[in-house]
């Protein structure tokens, strides 16, 4: 009998957020047929065996490399059956949800959001309201696409100028209200659960994607196929937000060649030579300074570090 959900976490080097995830996984009261599998991508924390002494229930993938983040997720649902044509459609799980390691989830999370699913045949992804752990909403759970206008409103700060204004600040809804329950464009990668259907329909993850950017690329395209993304803020998880990446300049590069590729697939070819050039420019020039920005504290930090080792050696040595 198939699964009702089959719960993929892709981790890099966080075994101690991985822990607490899957220990909230445990604490969930539902009567789901649960499937969980955690994809480590060659983590030197522990990460592996932690999982294989605490979580014998739960079936690990060890990747030999850093294959990124829609590669990893592609691993396991490979695994799950979607993408072999020698597995039965009968035989998958009804929905498939890529969690976060750094995600803890409240006890009744899954049971209600797999019944939101159910009660709304249409909807082939949704997510819910994703808390900071200082209180605080991560906007990222609920997002318009950033097509050329309201990509452009977000780069010349409109957005920030604006935050209630459905016009400039559509890319992350903040108009509306935080438990709310509404269609979006897309939902956050952190909790991302997708009816099986529309996998299906839509494809495994875009493994051009290394890390961000992917969770707004398969949304469009399961759109595309004819499936609804819903918010449903009536259901609320905890994510600590970036423990799984360092703000690294890899990272930081990483994130703005996401946000060409996804104009480049999905908006280029619509859109003007003027308005393209500054697209371009905008992403160039706002990725060139963030990049820098970042080296720059990089190697303030690390030299203040130095510094205060140094100290600290002198201070012991007296």
């Amino acid at each position: 009998m198939p699964v009702d959900l089959a719960i993929v976490i892709l981790n890099y080097n966080t075994a101690e957020l991985l822990r607490g995830c899957l220990r909230s996984i445990q604490a969930s009261q539902h009567e789901l047929r649960l499937r969980v599998i955690v994809v480590d991508n060659a983590s030197s924390d522990g990460s592996a065996a932690m999982v294989r002494a605490e979580f014998p229930e739960v079936e690990l993938i060890v990747n030999a490399a850093n294959i990124g983040y829609s590669a990893g997720n592609n691993v396991a649902m490979r695994a799950l059956g979607f993408g072999q044509m020698t597995v039965p459609v009968a035989m998958l799980p009804r929905y498939v949800l890529l969690l976060n390691p750094d995600t803890v989830l409240s006890p009744a999370a899954l049971a209600q959001m797999v019944r939101f699913m159910d009660d709304h045949p249409t909807i082939g992804v949704a997510g819910p309201r994703v808390r900071r752990p200082d209180g605080s909403l991560d906007r990222a759970c609920r997002r318009s696409f950033p097509t050329p206008q309201v990509s452009f409103y977000r780069m010349i700060g409109l957005s920030r100028l604006f935050p209630k204004s459905r016009r400039f600040n559509a890319y992350n809804l903040e108009y509306l209200p935080e438990d709310a329950v509404h269609p979006v464009d897309s939902v956050v990668g952190a909790y991302m659960q997708v009816r099986g259907e529309a996998i299906l329909a839509a494809g495994l993850l875009d493994e051009r994607f290394f890390m961000y950017g992917e969770d707004l690329d398969w949304a469009k395209r399961i759109k595309d196929a004819g499936w609804e993304v819903w918010y449903n803020g009536a259901v609320e998880i905890t994510h600590v937000k970036e423990a799984a990446s360092s703000q690294s300049s890899k990272s930081r590069i990483d994130f703005y060649e996401a946000m060409w590729l996804f104009y480049q697939k999905h908006y280029r070819n619509k859109t003007n030579w003027a308005l393209d050039k500054l697209i371009i420019l905008g992403i160039v020039g706002k990725g060139g300074l963030d990049v820098a920005r970042h080296l720059w504290r990089y190697c303030n930090g690390e030299r203040s570090d130095k510094t205060a080792a140094i100290g600290q050696v002198s201070v012991d040595s007296m």
